[in-house]
């Protein structure tokens, strides 16, 4: 009884032991089976995430790529600038040479100027002395002539004026009698001191000097023929002439080569219009100093040669800095 009690125990434990080995084996695969579950989802998260990883690293790449791209542009826009700069800073340069050497010429032309306004003025100075010689004279004679008989006749006639061309006028009527060309009395005196007035005038060397001619000129009023005019005005110009070359003969002998007589008829009025008192004032004689344009040329010439010398100084000046 005994044995088979113990062969009963065994079995009952045998079959105890079996149901309890599958039930952990059952739960160790579905454990297992799990694991591999969430291994499969989490190797599906992955790869989805590795997939986006990638799609991040190659859009981070394809960024990087632009980025390098413009950083590339940028830099040969730089040196493009850095190019232009530096030409813009070579033009500067050679506009500071350029500025600086135009300043130079400036000062030059400057001081060029100021010198050519000082011979011009030394010019203008000595041909207004020259041209003032040729005034002063007939002022002379005309002063001379005043001093003597006065300014005006027995009629209020001025005897003698100062035109407005610097040349002494004497009043036809004051000579002549209209239409004749033989010399009044009443102007025989005026004339006999115009001689001597000339005469004292031309015994100054320095005044001589600078004079070629003494033109006696002749002038008439419209009526008439510009022929017969013409023929008047010169027989009036030559018989004054003559008058005072023969009331004083001094003046002939030292000084008749400077004297000679013009006719100019009804051309040079002095007086416009067909009045009477027109044409009485374009019936005239007029005296006028011609000077030696030797004179005249000399002092130009002198002036040219000074200003000449002057520019060649400040050159070599110029080239020798």
């Amino acid at each position: 009884m005994k044995a088979r009690s113990r062969r009963f125990v065994k079995d009952s434990d045998t079959q105890n032991f079996w149901p309890s080995f599958t039930d952990m084996i059952s739960t160790i695969a579905l454990i297992l089976f799990f694991l591999m579950i969430l291994a499969y989802i989490q190797n599906i998260i992955s790869g989805s995430n590795l997939e986006y990883a990638k799609k991040q690293v190659l859009d981070k790449e394809k960024m990087l790529e632009a980025s390098n791209a413009e950083i590339s542009r940028a830099e040969r826009q730089l040196r493009l600038l850095e190019d232009k700069i530096d030409k813009a800073r070579a033009e500067v340069k050679k506009g500071e040479i350029a500025l600086k050497l135009s300043e130079e010429e400036v000062e030059l032309q400057k001081e060029i100027i100021a010198e050519s306004n000082k011979e011009l003025g030394n010019l203008r100075s000595k041909l207004q002395g020259v041209a003032f010689l040729r005034v002063g004279v007939l002022k002379k004679v005309k002063a001379s002539v005043e001093n003597e008989l006065g300014s005006t006749n027995d009629a209020g006639e001025q005897l003698v004026s100062i035109a407005d061309n610097g040349n002494i006028v004497i009043n036809e009527g004051l000579v002549f009698d209209y239409n004749s060309s033989t010399v009044k009395k009443e102007g025989k005196e005026l004339l006999d001191n115009l001689a001597k007035a000339f005469e004292n005038v031309l015994d100054d060397s320095s005044v001589r000097g600078n004079i070629d001619a003494i033109s006696i000129q002749g002038h008439t009023d419209t009526e008439s023929s510009a022929q017969y005019n013409r023929e008047l005005s010169a027989k009036r110009a030559t018989s004054v002439l003559n008058y005072i070359m023969s009331s004083n003969k001094n003046l002939e002998n030292k000084y008749g080569r400077y004297f000679v007589a013009s006719a100019y008829s009804e051309f040079r009025p002095i007086s416009k219009g067909n009045s009477k008192e027109a044409h009485a004032k374009n019936r005239r004689i007029e005296i006028s100093i011609i000077l030696k344009d030797s004179n005249i040329q000399n002092i130009i010439s002198e002036y040219l040669e000074d200003s000449m010398n002057v520019f060649k100084d400040i050159y070599e000046n110029t080239d020798n800095n």
